[in-house]
């Protein structure tokens, strides 16, 4: 891992206060690339998160520009972008707050010709993408590449946030396997809401960088922010599902055969302990093999419905923007 500098001691000390987080999750966190889809309300508060806890590399990926109705959620840009794109002010912005980080920026979209390269660039992965069919191609090149992803979508006052770890999770076609049709008008959102989503959806993925605290794993937490109400609900892999079941093409990915049935969860670690064991560069392949907490039942899924609801969440994002 890679080691702090005097001004990186001082700049994130009192995060490094936080008992059981210290100078060794500081370091994992500056060790570690993470990649953000869809800078807007959601993707870039949560990148203004990660920059500031001082994650070392992020990449941001977000085609089209910045539009005025777009002004009411975003906190890293200013009113004279407008019409310009968000990818680059957001890495001013980002780079003004902490100039001890990386910021790479892509101008694209999610697309089937660049997702396997992005998510082969990072360690994990933030899903803030503004429609379906990207949140897809990123889910499936995820559980590809065994990289973990933070999942996070929001519909006015409601949202949902679970993470993803191939290999030990249900991925997000389990959780949501019927493709909701595309609802062109623009959705309604809040910016405090989305910015509440924001902030959880980073802190998810400094847990699961650090092994501090406790991700979501095979948990979808669901948030009707309207009445502050909270639930967290059991989630489970689908056997068949063509992107991560027993049938899916990642299993002989490379040639090589993998199975969930294979994980040895006998002696299942916390992240903490993962992590002190093993090098941030096996980061994504260590959780992917043995990040557990027990074995999951194979059984049907059954989402609430809220958590249905929301399935129309990644739709409502589609706009009529320019690409």
């Amino acid at each position: 891992m890679l080691e702090l500098t005097p001004t990186e001691l001082e700049r994130y000390r009192r995060q490094m206060m936080l008992p059981g987080f210290g100078e060794e999750a500081q370091r994992r966190l500056k060790s570690v690339t993470a990649l953000v889809t869809g800078v807007g309300g959601l993707g870039g508060t949560a990148a203004l998160y990660l920059a500031v806890a001082g994650v070392g590399r992020l990449i941001l990926v977000r085609g089209g520009e910045l539009r005025l109705d777009d002004m009411n959620r975003q906190i890293l840009m200013s009113d004279d972008w407008v019409g310009k794109p968000r990818v680059s002010k957001a890495k001013e912005t980002l780079q003004a707050i902490n100039p001890d980080i990386q910021i790479e920026t892509v101008y694209e979209y999610i697309t089937p010709q660049n997702v396997d390269s992005l998510v082969q660039s990072a360690d994990i992965a933030l899903d803030c993408a503004h429609n379906f069919t990207e949140r897809n191609l990123l889910n499936e090149a995820c559980v590809r590449w065994r990289k973990p992803m933070v999942e996070a979508a929001m519909d006015g006052m409601e949202a949902y946030l679970t993470t993803i770890v191939p290999g030990q999770t249900p991925c997000l076609s389990c959780l949501f396997p019927e493709k909701p049709e595309w609802d062109k008008r623009a959705f309604a959102v809040l910016g405090a809401v989305s910015g509440t989503l924001a902030c959880l959806t980073a802190l998810e993925a400094v847990k699961l960088i650090t092994g501090f605290g406790t991700p979501l794993l095979s948990q979808l937490l669901t948030m009707d922010l309207g009445r502050l109400e909270f639930a967290k609900r059991r989630s489970y892999r689908d056997p068949g599902c063509p992107v991560c079941g027993n049938a899916a093409p990642w299993r002989h990915f490379n040639g090589k055969s993998h199975s969930h049935e294979e994980v040895d969860t006998s002696a299942a670690k916390t992240g903490e302990e993962i992590m002190r064991e093993k090098t941030v560069k096996e980061f994504a392949s260590t959780l992917s093999a043995t990040y557990a907490s027990q074995r999951r039942q194979q059984q049907p899924k059954h989402l609430n419905p809220t958590a249905r609801k929301l399935a129309s969440v990644q739709s409502s994002g589609e706009r009529k923007s320019k690409r």
